[in-house]
């Protein structure tokens, strides 16, 4: 694939994407300045694109200067300066400076490098963004969304996000794809859409603000973006607009995948409201083509980027891992919690939660729950218990989750722990039932008919699934939400996380009352 930019007798080549879709154009760039202005004036434009060009612009700054690594150094900042959202240019900025010492040459080779990297890496990524969209969507072929331009002209070669559509199409995987228009500069209507045509992959341009219509349509079987800066917890800065687009695909409960390379990860930030937001010239919004759109003198506000919470990230995909910021669901956090108070000694326990595409993520096999974490979790089909992709085995326990979510169609999370009261109980119980006292606490577990309030006590078999079977053969409608296990702790559930957490502390606390209530002769069992 020929490369959106590269390094021509002494001069940076690249396409000027101002000029798309009208003409194709190459820009012949000798000076750092002429380099940044290109940056600046959205000629080379794409984080990763951009870094290869701050790459470039160092070698340039090195051959001008030769011996005064000062004068190279405070080109370089300039350079890495020259649109500070995009932490792919500081990046690249600083490795090629690591060759300085050794010459103007070796600057240029370790440039040269970073683009036939660049290359490579994209293609690595989009393998495991196809493979991971199709673990998550469970489609044969997709239908997807996608927003700004992350294609080949973006990158040196290939693309990150459009990258992965050129894999899934390669595949026969890619029904179709919307291409948001992205205003204010139309980079997914002349330069997406552009690309799409020329890899012959059916498409249609979407209005920026009728995205999110198209999704809660059902038009949309996922979202695919690339980015221009991660946290080392999974916020995402990308074109303005994608925040929105996360915000519909978790209504409608599709996947919402970012694929960047690992230079677009930030480790020194973990929250993104620490990223540095470019605010956009007045005009590019007040007129268009030259022509003004507004009143004159009418102000704007113009971000280039938006930030979107980890929470709505499904998976960011790069090269060489796959994180699951939005997957996670709470999961660690929740078993951090359940493991301070002791119910999930060492590896013991396991939770899980009902993701889109009739899937369930689990805790996985023989993992601490005091160190959980979103990459010690396991995709399940929810009412199988059946592994979705090659993401590790899950907990011993999966079936019984698995039951759950068969029977109850309002079951989105469960929780297994060992908490010491309800483990005592059951055990002096045995299986059949356990009989509670009429305690204020049973509110907990939603509303109930008259009568006393029963739980389960179900055997403990060493063939897990026979404990399934068993729960399944006991299940109707009106079954409260808790079940104990002989000798075997407690399981909860409910619509989500949190209420299936608060359901398990209720029932231990029902279970020490049960205990000192009985010991005192005032129970019943």
């Amino acid at each position: 694939m020929e490369r959106s930019l590269d390094w021509v007798e002494g001069a940076v080549h690249a396409v000027d994407q101002r000029a798309l879709p009208g003409e194709y154009r190459i820009v012949a760039l000798t000076t750092v300045d002429q380099v940044i202005e290109a940056i600046k004036t959205l000629s080379i434009r794409g984080a990763p694109a951009i870094g290869a060009a701050g790459a470039l612009a160092v070698a340039l700054a090195a051959r001008r200067h030769g011996g005064d690594h000062a004068a190279v150094r405070a080109d370089a900042a300039r350079i890495a300066a020259a649109r500070p959202t995009a932490v792919n240019l500081a990046w690249a900025v600083r490795r090629v400076l690591g060759s300085l010492a050794d010459g103007p040459a070796a600057v240029l080779d370790a440039a040269l490098a970073l683009l036939t990297e660049d290359e490579q890496v994209n293609r690595r990524m989009a393998t495991r963004a196809a493979d991971e969209v199709l673990a998550l969507s469970g489609r044969d072929r997709l239908r997807v969304l996608t927003h700004c331009n992350t294609g080949r002209l973006a990158t040196v070669a290939w693309g990150t996000a459009l990258g992965a559509l050129r894999e899934l199409a390669q595949r026969g995987r890619l029904e179709s794809v919307l291409a948001g228009e992205t205003r204010p500069l139309l980079q997914g209507a002349r330069l997406t859409a552009w690309e799409l045509a020329e890899a012959g992959i059916p498409h249609r341009i979407c209005v920026d603000s009728a995205s999110s219509a198209a999704i809660a349509a059902g038009l949309v079987d996922c979202v695919l973006i690339g980015a221009d800066r991660i946290t080392a917890e999974g916020d995402v800065a990308n074109k303005i607009g994608s925040y929105p687009l996360a915000l519909a695909a978790a209504r409608a409960g599709i996947p919402f995948v970012v694929v960047a390379p690992e230079s677009t990860v930030d480790e020194t930030i973990s929250d993104g409201a620490s990223i540095v937001i470019e605010q956009r010239a007045a005009a590019e919004v007040t007129s268009f083509a030259g022509q003004p759109v507004a009143p004159a003198g009418t102000a704007a506000y113009n971000p280039a980027f938006d930030v979107t919470p980890r929470d709505l990230v499904t998976a960011v995909v790069t090269e060489r891992r796959t994180l699951r910021p939005a997957l996670g669901h709470g999961i660690p956090a929740a078993a951090a919690r359940l493991h301070r108070r002791g119910w999930l000694d060492g590896t013991a326990g396991n939770l899980s939660v009902l993701v889109p595409g009739g899937r369930a993520l689990i805790t996985a096999s023989g993992r601490s729950k005091g160190e959980l974490s979103a990459s010690d979790l396991v995709a399940v089909r929810a009412e199988t218990g059946a592994p979705v992709g090659e993401w590790g085995r899950p907990s011993a326990e999966v079936s019984i989750h698995a039951a759950l979510y068969r029977a109850f169609p309002n079951c989105g999370a469960v929780v297994h722990a060992h908490p010491p009261h309800a483990t005592l109980v059951a055990t002096q119980a045995g299986p059949g039932s356990v009989r509670f006292g009429d305690f204020e606490i049973v509110k907990g577990f939603g509303p109930r008919g008259a009568g006393p309030f029963v739980l389960p006590v179900l055997a403990n078999h060493p063939d897990v699934p026979r404990i399934a079977a068993d729960l399944a053969a006991l299940c109707t409608p009106d079954s409260p939400p808790a079940l104990l296990i002989d000798r075997h702790g407690a399981t909860t559930w409910g619509p989500d996380l949190e209420t299936a957490h608060n359901r398990m502390e209720c029932l231990e606390m029902l279970c020490e009352l049960h205990l000192r209530s009985t010991t005192t002769g005032g129970g019943q069992s």
